[in-house]
């Protein structure tokens, strides 16, 4: 095993009691597992979640929420399943077979479904949740001519049951974001279009992370609740980055004059630990060259060790280290070894010149206390989410 994730069932399940927390009595919260849920391992969270109260799980796919179906085996409340995004003509059997919930957001989609739900002669309406595209230019239907088509459908066809309704925002991490006001009111005219078409969802759901964690916004929980009370429907955020203990640095929208803050992050704890050990250990001359490249030369005689992880296992390159410029580092007993020379497919070089004893099967943190991913998502100029959907060791509950 070259290395491996451990993640912390304790801290999955106190992340998710904070973000319900700062969500408030009387707003559900939706736990978003997808993506095998942001590389933790989507069946390994699903009954952890479930325990810690979360009613709902987001997956990605029809098959992703099939397997979680079977990791919940014998959980009770089995919490329900959203697969967020979309699906295919083939998808739809599987979808009622499962008992799963999709977002749709086409009349085809829901026509796939209806046959589907015929050929199974299914007991009860397949519920589904229609996405409203309030500005993302991504999924979901948009307000007008196209809604209402939609909602003509489904008031039409007593088969397919319109169980919720939700949008998703594209700037919710910038305090007083105009996008973000569009896309309110966008949101209220699709209900004021669901309403008229006589047709009742349970649930009303928008927001992620940062709408929880932006306490520049402190009226969202109330203008979700009053929207939803319009519809008869409960209220409902999706979280799933808070989850595994990180969240977007909240920044400031133009025209924005107060002090951008966020309520929750400094609570969150990472889940993930990313952990390899040492495969070999050597002694470099000054002036000896380290990697592809020799991008990295030994300025005096140094001890170097190896790791036997790489770009192949989720290990940005861009935290390779050359004379020029700084790069990443891990973590060997307590101490951060730097990353000296280019990361290559499976093997990275570490500086252990300070660290004293070290030697062939030491245990090394690439990610988790002293290294997290939000450090490697900076360095590397991206976003947490990347890098821990990157990690492709396999993970493991402790």
């Amino acid at each position: 095993m070259n290395s491996w994730v451990e993640l912390s069932a304790e801290r999955l399940a106190a992340n998710y009691r904070v973000l319900a927390d700062a969500a408030g009595p009387g707003v559900a919260v939706l736990a978003v597992i997808k993506a095998n849920g942001y590389g933790h391992g989507a069946s390994l969270c699903a009954p952890v979640l479930a325990r810690a109260g979360a009613a709902w799980l987001g997956t990605t796919d029809v098959a992703e929420g099939a397997a979680v179906v079977v990791s919940l085996h014998g959980v009770e409340p089995r919490p329900r399943i959203l697969v967020m995004s979309g699906l295919l003509p083939e998808d739809a059997s599987a979808m009622v077979a499962y008992k799963l919930t999709p977002v749709v957001w086409t009349v085809e989609q829901l026509q796939w479904l209806a046959d589907a739900a015929m050929k199974s002669h299914a007991a009860r309406p397949l519920q589904v949740h229609l996405e409203i595209d309030t500005g993302m230019s991504r999924q979901g239907v948009v307000p007008g001519r196209a809604l209402e088509r939609v909602l003509a459908w489904l008031a039409s066809h007593p088969e397919i049951a319109l169980d919720g309704v939700l949008t998703h925002f594209a700037s919710a991490e910038i305090a007083g974001s105009p996008q973000t006001e569009i896309q309110r009111e966008r949101f209220e005219q699709a209900c004021v279009a669901v309403a008229s078409a006589g047709l009742s969802p349970a649930w009303l759901h928008a927001s992620n992370t940062s709408v929880i964690d932006n306490a520049s916004q402190p009226d969202h929980y109330a203008w979700l609740t009053r929207l939803a009370s319009t519809l008869g429907a409960r209220p409902m955020v999706r979280t799933g980055l808070g989850l595994y203990g990180y969240s977007l640095p909240i920044e400031r929208g133009p025209g924005f004059s107060g002090q951008p803050a966020a309520r929750v992050c400094c609570k969150l704890q990472p889940v993930m630990t990313w952990k390899t050990r040492v495969t070999a250990v050597r002694d470099l001359a000054a002036g000896e060259a380290i990697g592809y490249n020799g991008i990295y030369i030994a300025k005096e005689p140094m001890r170097i060790a190896l790791l036997p992880v790489g770009y192949a296992d989720g290990l940005c390159r861009e935290l390779s280290c050359s004379n020029a410029s700084g790069g990443g580092w891990v973590m060997i007993r307590g101490q951060r070894a730097p990353i000296v020379g280019r990361i290559s497919m499976n093997l990275t070089t570490v500086d252990v010149t300070e660290i004293e004893s070290i030697d062939v099967g030491d245990e090394v943190i690439v990610l988790g206390e002293g290294v997290t991913a939000a450090d490697h998502a900076r360095l590397a100029r991206t976003i947490p989410y990347e890098i821990l959907c990157g990690v492709r060791a396999a993970p493991r509950l402790k």
